[in-house]
């Protein structure tokens, strides 16, 4: 039987990713969080308020994503490591996919051998998928996911839009 070759390189190509992730590319992981605000400036219980139209809200979220998005990159991240210590099995599963890799991948190629039990490293990824994937069902990364989604999305839209700009931001955008 004959393998099917598909040309990513031309899926890739019409969708142009190469250069809609070349942002993440171009700097390393500390240049992002470089411009990471004070917490103090970022829970600033002085500055909230309730916006009083919704065009104040679209002023207000678009100012403060875009100063404070460091922050809220943070934030995300915390909350997916609080999902993910709330989520047991699919920590677990994770690991267990990891560490799975990760001894396979050492063994380069060569099989497996346990006293008279011997498994190719096509098996042994076999086995791994036929453990991981029923497992990683059981434990819902769906309802992880979409929680992820809810909580993040509440929280840094929230955020971003009961934090009123700072006094000299505010009437920038006005015509004198």
């Amino acid at each position: 039987m004959a393998r099917i070759q598909i040309p990513l390189d031309i899926i890739t190509s019409r969708l142009n990713l190469g250069d809609r992730f070349q942002g993440l590319r171009s700097g390393p992981l500390s240049g992002r969080f470089s411009n990471l605000r004070p917490i103090s400036e970022f829970f600033d219980f002085k500055r909230l308020s309730k916006p009083a139209n919704f065009a104040e809200v679209q002023s207000r979220v678009n100012y403060n994503l875009g100063h404070f998005s460091s922050n809220y990159a943070v934030v995300f991240v915390m909350l997916s490591i609080y999902a993910l210590l709330s989520n047991s099995l699919l920590l677990l599963d994770i690991i267990f996919v990891a560490v799975g890799m990760f001894i396979i991948g050492r063994l380069d190629g060569g099989d497996l051998e346990l006293g008279t039990f011997r498994a190719t490293t096509s098996q042994l990824y076999t086995g791994l998928v036929c453990i991981a994937v029923p497992l990683g069902l059981i434990a819902s990364p769906f309802m992880t996911l979409l929680w992820l989604i809810g909580a993040s999305g509440v929280t840094i839209i929230g955020h971003a839009a009961f934090l009123d700009k700072p006094i000299d931001e505010a009437f920038s955008g006005e015509a004198v």
